[in-house]
């Protein structure tokens, strides 16, 4: 039982403490710990793509609609 006790303190609690510290930085860069972590960044960018691909939609419904009313214009004039 002793010998658990000191193989403990020189093998492992070192380990323990490397390990702990290791989780508390992947901690403070996913959380960000009072700055914008990957979390808060990763929603900035989904965010952002979100309405990139409204925009994009809406380009495309513009040149759309502009595309058919000059087709239809063409066609009218070219009847009279």
């Amino acid at each position: 039982m002793k010998d658990d006790c000191e193989r403990y303190k020189t093998v492992c609690q070192d380990e323990f403490a490397s390990i702990h510290r290791k989780l508390d930085n992947l901690d403070t860069a996913i959380r960000g710990n009072g700055k914008p972590g990957i979390q808060l960044r990763l929603d900035r960018l989904e965010e952002s793509q979100r309405l990139r691909s409204r925009i994009v939609w809406l380009i495309i419904g513009a040149a759309i609609t502009l595309a058919a009313s000059a087709a239809w214009r063409w066609i009218w004039s070219a009847g009279q």
